[in-house]
């Protein structure tokens, strides 16, 4: 039956979301502890939990419209729709599946969201590190595109 079907792709669709908030979680923490040494390689497990992510919802799409067929549905029906038409135990199943993804989905775009604050706070922290290094300080042109001037002389109260 393809209910049965759609469902173990669904359960593995979660599955993957799971160790997703996880791979995000790992790189958050990198992040957050400003160890960067493992931060390409926690990113490349991200990507690769993603492109399997990937695979699978092409999967779960043909198993979707094979039990839509079966359900007298039209094409790409939302887990909802499935829901509605299918006869218990299914229809208690796919709601909870639903419930689980948006749950996922919010925890994931929250995730990614903070690693993103995170990485640009990282990037503007080694910016400026390396212009005060450098002497070196980036303002904005006439004509708008950010420029390198150098520093204007400074006065120093050896008082203090």
């Amino acid at each position: 039956m393809a209910l049965a079907d759609l469902s173990s792709l669904l359960w593995r669709q979660r599955e993957l979301l799971e160790l997703l908030v996880f791979k995000l979680e790992e790189e958050q923490m990198m992040l957050a502890s400003g160890r960067s040494k493992w931060l390409a390689h926690a990113t490349r497990e991200v990507e690769a939990v993603l492109d399997q992510i990937r695979r699978t919802e092409v999967l779960r799409a043909a198993e979707a419209d094979a039990v839509a067929r079966e359900l007298g549905l039209a094409p790409n029906p939302s887990l909802a729709d499935l829901a509605a038409a299918a006869p218990e135990p299914w229809a208690s199943l796919l709601r909870d599946h639903r419930q689980a993804f948006l749950a996922l989905t919010t925890e994931i775009t929250t995730l990614a969201q903070a690693n993103k604050d995170l990485l640009t706070a990282g990037q503007r922290a080694v910016r400026e590190s390396l212009m005060l290094a450098t002497g070196a300080v980036e303002t904005y042109g006439p004509t708008g595109a950010s420029r390198a001037t150098a520093p204007a002389p400074r006065l120093l109260d050896e008082a203090i």
